[in-house]
């Protein structure tokens, strides 16, 4: 299918791409010729990032590999599967969980596509929990000249080729760690005071946990903590539990949420936030994300209080989880144990960005990174000065994409060329 892509826009409608082409190839042949027969080529996963990381500009093409045939390819006996990149989590989460296996992890909506979200360095929570890039094994990516390359770890490549922003090539299937499948329970607890917060205690009380504010007050006004039942009961002396179900946006129905009050239940039904066939989070919204060494929780926190003012006017929620340190060189975590501070906004992008502006200049001295698919507005000379293996990085797109056909305007600001 091919149509013109100023009618495709992202899922929160705040971007319509400026290609001169759409295209939805439905054989991986397809897909190798129009890759290698044009001069600029971007990749839209699930559409869920709110900036132009995928837009190739007025010259190139927009490309979409959800047409391609669905490949959900399941070994038992290795706990692997090999997944096609357009596939989304929630659909790749039921045929693992089916054959009695489990991802070690989930982001909050099961909604996403695979390629993506480890492209962008998208993750779920938990102090043991890296990154949903930690789960891949091996990326198979269609370069420029329509060959594909398949890099699995243990290539030198490999720590470039998984968060790659795209740059790289066409990512087509992953390979993907699993484990014995596991239940969860979902707690969620109510108004946990920001005063004598020991943030790593909170943070490691259970596998997965997440801190939920609005910034109109000090602390946080809920707390979800997901425990697998395999593991150890949750101590949570900080905060009393919540008396009726509840959603991290005020106002939204619950309905839309996953199960709570410790009800167990399958890894895929509790860890994401958002019930998979229902629409996820707000939907008219704006997110940034932030990623912090996590000794600075707290004094980054302490640094947000002091501008919540500013923050509440234009915020939905804001979510604090921990995730572990990252081996890729452009993940948001790498190598650091990290903190996340992700901001839902309101849809209003000339409301928001000064205030994105103010919350940068807060968390400044924390030498934060962004999600590479959020709003943010670090400039990018900044931003190379945080990633130490940038030049590993751009070494490797210049071996595997020569001519850039990847590297829009995003990727060119991010490498410096």
């Amino acid at each position: 299918m091919t149509e013109p892509a100023q009618t495709v826009a992202n899922w929160a409608r705040n971007i319509t791409y400026t290609a001169r082409e759409f295209h939805r190839p439905d054989t991986l042949d397809a897909l190798r010729a129009l890759v290698a027969g044009s001069a600029k080529v971007r990749v839209l996963g699930s559409g869920h990032s709110f900036n132009r990381i995928a837009d190739p500009g007025a010259d190139g093409v927009l490309v979409s590999i959800a047409g391609l045939p669905p490949v959900i390819d399941v070994d038992g006996a290795a706990r692997t599967v090999r997944v096609s990149g357009g596939v989304r989590y929630a659909e790749l989460a039921r045929a693992v969980h089916a054959h009695g296996l489990a991802l070690p992890n989930m982001a909050s909506l099961p909604h996403i596509s695979v390629a993506g979200s480890v492209a962008t360095g998208t993750h779920g929570s938990g102090v043991g929990n890296g990154p949903l890039a930690a789960a891949v094994r091996e990326v198979e990516l269609v370069t420029a000249d329509g060959s594909t390359v398949p890099i699995g770890r243990g290539d030198a490549r490999f720590d470039g080729a998984v968060t790659s922003l795209g740059a790289l090539g066409v990512v087509t299937a992953l390979t993907l760690d699993l484990e014995p499948s596991y239940e969860v329970e979902q707690h969620v607890f109510t108004e946990l005071p920001l005063a004598g917060l020991d943030y790593e205690a909170v943070a490691a009380s259970a596998y997965s946990v997440s801190l939920f504010t609005d910034w109109r007050e000090p602390g946080f006004r809920q707390v979800w903590v997901k425990r697998r039942t395999d593991q150890a009961p949750v101590d949570f002396p900080w905060a009393p539990p919540a008396t009726k179900a509840l959603h991290p946006v005020p106002g939204m129905p619950t309905v839309n949420c996953t199960e709570q009050f410790g009800v167990p239940g399958p890894w895929h039904e509790r860890l994401p936030h958002f019930r998979a066939e229902f629409t996820p989070s707000s939907g008219a919204e704006l997110q940034s994300e932030y990623l912090l060494p996590r000794p600075a929780a707290l004094d980054a926190l302490c640094a947000l209080d002091r501008i919540r003012s500013t923050v509440a006017g234009v915020l939905l929620v804001c979510e604090v989880r921990a995730v572990a340190a990252d081996p890729q060189w452009l993940g948001p975590a790498h190598g650091r144990d990290s903190v996340t501070l992700h901001f839902t906004w309101i849809e209003d992008t000339a409301a928001v960005l000064p205030v994105v502006r103010r919350v940068e200049e807060a968390l400044d001295a924390f030498d934060p990174r962004p999600h590479w698919g959020k709003v943010f507005a670090v400039p990018p000379a900044v931003l190379r000065g945080r990633y130490p293996r940038l030049a590993d990085f751009r070494a490797l797109a210049e071996t595997l994409d020569p001519a850039g056909t990847f590297a829009n305007a995003f990727v060119r600001g991010v490498l410096g060329d």
